[in-house]
């Protein structure tokens, strides 16, 4: 897995951790410790809840803070000229249809907003490619040949 990270993704893990550890759980543990001053616990509703609430908080928190610490601050080139972390790559499908993807670390992935690993089939294949390169993307349902036609270190405009 790869440890690069943007500075953006970087400060939004840390503003994570940092509502997770100093709001969030205080909020759970103190309801946690309300519940259990009721008495019985076997059958309090909101002490398994809390309970249950506070052991997801700590696995999230223990996945973050191993994240923290060996997660790298990576800054894309300013005019790249092959596909690297942090720059947006366009490329035209066999289909004719065009895709825009940003390369980022497993920790910042969002397709939905454009975000794709560079650990990903595609990012891989993307990687250290060039203008104009035409390459071979492997993905489970067999591979398909894509046109590199845009690398930009900022999001391009569409239309």
């Amino acid at each position: 897995m790869t440890n690069l990270i943007s500075a953006e993704g970087l400060k939004k893990l840390c503003d994570e951790y940092d509502q997770l550890w100093k709001v969030e759980r205080p909020k759970v543990v103190q309801g946690v410790s309300d519940a259990a001053a009721e008495g019985d616990r076997s059958e309090n509703a909101e002490y398994i809840y809390g309970k249950k609430r506070l052991r997801e908080i700590d696995r999230k928190l223990k996945h973050l803070g191993s994240r923290l610490k060996v997660l790298k601050v990576a800054v894309p080139p300013a005019n790249p000229t092959m596909a690297s972390f942090g720059c947006w790559v366009t490329y035209e499908e066999e289909t004719g249809e065009e895709r825009c993807y940003q390369l980022v670390g497993p920790d910042e992935i969002d397709v939905s907003i454009g975000r794709i690993s560079i650990d990903s089939p595609v990012g891989q294949a993307l990687l250290h490619k060039r203008l104009d390169d035409e390459v071979t993307v492997r993905k489970p349902g067999g591979e398909s040949v894509v046109y590199i036609t845009g690398i930009s270190a900022v999001r391009p405009t569409s239309g």
